[in-house]
């Protein structure tokens, strides 16, 4: 039960810790800018493990690599931890890709929050700052849907469609963690 408690707790810390990562380069590849709520949020929780790594790992053009390997880095400490507490009987081995399956899985999760929220704002027509930058972070993941799928009764389901996507791509990424471990 403890190591129930413990394991959930640093799911809990080290995907905030890594989706905030994940957001600050996508918001930076998309160009959306910081200066609102969101970013400020982005900012204040991938700062203090961001912005050392970037005088180590330098940019490749608009990819702010710093900020993937931060999180893959709090993905790596996160099993390396839960590997402490199991006991040493198991290799280390599989430890990398735990953290490349746990960043996956969080990236993919958090798409599907920014869905969610996305649709939830949709229906009540709230006009915020908050809600232009999750409209700009889901503009790129649905225009493709919206070529394909009209409007049905004047209803947009792309991000329904998306969200099937991603929860497809969310058991790809299970059986590939399953199949190379």
């Amino acid at each position: 039960m403890l190591f129930q408690i413990i394991s959930f707790v640093l799911d809990i810390v080290s995907g905030l810790l890594t989706g905030a990562c994940l957001l600050r380069l996508y918001m930076q590849l998309q160009r959306v800018p910081f200066a609102n709520p969101v970013g400020r949020l982005v900012f204040a929780l991938s700062d203090w493990l961001v912005l050392p790594l970037r005088k180590i790992v330098p940019a490749a053009g608009r990819w702010d690599l710093s900020c993937l390997v931060a999180g893959l880095l709090l993905q790596l400490a996160q099993y390396l931890l839960l590997w402490l507490m199991v006991g040493a009987g198991l290799g280390l081995a599989w430890l990398p890709w735990m953290a490349f399956f746990g960043l996956a899985r969080v990236a993919v999760s958090g798409l599907m929050g920014l869905l969610i929220v996305y649709a939830v704002l949709s229906w009540v027509q709230a006009r915020s700052p908050i809600s232009d930058v999750i409209a700009r972070l889901c503009e790129p993941l649905l225009r493709p849907v919206r070529r394909v799928l009209p409007l049905m009764g004047g209803v947009d389901l792309s991000p329904l469609v998306m969200l099937v996507v991603l929860q497809v791509a969310m058991i790809v990424l299970g059986h590939l963690q399953a199949g190379v471990l």
